[in-house]
């Protein structure tokens, strides 16, 4: 009994820091040194207790990404890394506004090229936004917005490999 105690009371002290979902609060005190079976124990009691909460923790990966400008693949990314249960995933992604992240991937394109238009500097930046977490599409999406609002034309076909005619 007394090991769950102090189970608990390390619990309480690592979620002082930041929030966990159940998977990493578990993970964590296992290797802080506490058995398996207590550290269950003390999770499922700060989950009864309402210190975690991973539908609440999901809410908020979800927006800190979305904010930092990361597409949905980035942000399905951090919840798997996270530990957060998969029938939570597609009710959090569905906050993401397409419109928002459509924004977001032109925000980041202008930044990134600061005015080129160069071919080579559109593909890299369209790269970087697909490991942003952005689709290929919306990837294209943006530079063709980013082309549109420059006034150099598409070019999209040359930078996407389709065949101008």
């Amino acid at each position: 009994m007394e090991n769950i105690e102090s189970t608990k009371k390390r619990a309480l002290k690592i979620l002082g820091n930041r929030n966990f979902s159940e998977k990493e609060m578990i993970k964590r005190l296992v290797s802080k040194g506490e058995s398996q079976e207590d550290s269950e124990e003390a999770v499922a009691w700060l989950v009864e207790m309402g210190y975690i909460n991973d539908s609440d923790y999901a809410t908020l990966i979800v927006r800190h990404y979305a904010s930092k400008g990361y597409g949905e693949a980035r942000v399905r990314d951090e919840l798997y890394k996270r530990g957060i249960p998969r029938d939570l995933w597609d009710e959090n992604l569905a906050m993401l506004d397409g419109e928002e992240s459509a924004d977001a991937a032109f925000e980041f394109l202008k930044k990134k090229l600061r005015g080129s238009n160069d071919k080579d500097d559109l593909r890299r930046a369209s790269d970087a936004l697909v490991r942003r977490g952005f689709s290929y599409d919306g990837a294209r999406a943006a530079v063709n917005r980013y082309l549109e609002e420059t006034r150099q034309g598409d070019g999209s076909s040359v930078l996407f490999g389709e065949d101008d005619d």
